[in-house]
């Protein structure tokens, strides 16, 4: 496929009176979006579909956030993991958000993330999926998303006057892979925060963005993957958030590598790291999101 950040064929949400074919890329707002520079390629957040026909009626659905430090969006943490979660019975959306290097910052990307979770969740009926099941996935600065949009998401509001803002934005479950946590402290990953935040951010502003500081007893569960050898982003950013969550008895689990560094996917080659979507899909059949072994 076309890399995410090239593609122009959209679609728009309500025009898909069915189940959108694999490979459609949907876009979040038909005009420019919230916050928006213009109307081009990089300026429209979208996300493209993994919904093949073979998928149950009503399937669970994931929302998948590469990282890239908010400068970029890592391939190999986009459609290989939607296919993957396709091969577990569950339907898939690879998101593509607004990005630091075309000159956006928060809120703009948390606007895209959660959009996307409620254009999911609004459709769920015509494009046959189960508006009760609706995760997020997100990898390293992909991960920051993703537990920002599980910490800070907006409830339904039936009064909203676009329908797909009328439903709620909070993913029943979030899967973090060596996620960017804390913008605060030593462990903070410098780059991802300076390019969602600008390099003159609050420390105000930083521990608002900092999601282990933002769990509450409404935060979703959450499965967590970090290798204790990442340099660029500690393994103390998923044990901070872990942490918190455990405090608010919200379920999680960690699993850790002792080696893998950063950026590694689903695993590839490795026999150690390749397990973990393994593991991942079984903390999900105990959250009744896949049948799949």
């Amino acid at each position: 496929m076309m890399p995410l950040t090239q593609r122009t064929d959209y679609q728009s949400v309500l025009s898909l009176k069915s189940r959108p074919v694999v490979g459609t890329f949907i876009r979040l707002w038909d005009q420019v979006a919230p916050l928006g520079h213009g109307d081009g390629p990089a300026d429209i957040p979208a996300m493209i579909a993994f919904t093949p026909p073979n998928l149950p009626a009503k399937c669970a659905t994931v929302v998948v956030c590469p990282g890239g430090g908010y400068w970029g969006l890592a391939e190999h943490e986009a459609d290989p993991v939607a296919q993957w979660l396709n091969s577990i019975g569950i339907a898939a959306f690879v998101l593509r958000y607004r990005l630091g290097a075309n000159n956006y910052r928060h809120p703009a990307m948390l606007m895209d993330a959660a959009r996307a979770i409620r254009t999911v969740r609004a459709m769920a009926g015509p494009w046959q999926l189960d508006a009760g099941r609706v995760g997020i996935l997100g990898f390293s600065a992909g991960g920051h998303l993703a537990s920002t949009a599980a910490t800070q998401f907006e409830p339904a509001d039936a009064g909203r006057k676009d329908p797909v803002d009328r439903v709620s934005s909070r993913p029943d479950l979030a899967i973090l892979v060596y996620p960017v946590i804390t913008f605060t402290g030593p462990k903070c990953h410098e780059g991802s925060c300076a390019n969602l935040l600008g390099p003159d951010a609050s420390i105000e502003l930083r521990k608002k963005l900092s999601s282990h500081l933002q769990v509450t007893a409404a935060t979703p569960p959450c499965f967590f993957v970090h290798s204790t050898d990442d340099k660029a982003v500690p393994v103390e950013n998923s044990i901070m958030m872990a942490d918190a969550l455990t405090r608010c008895q919200i379920p999680n689990e960690v699993v850790t590598y002792d080696h893998g560094g950063h950026g590694y996917g689903l695993g590839g080659n490795d026999s150690e790291l390749s397990q973990w979507p393994a593991a991942c899909a079984k903390w999900m059949r105990t959250r009744k999101f896949c049948e799949a072994p």
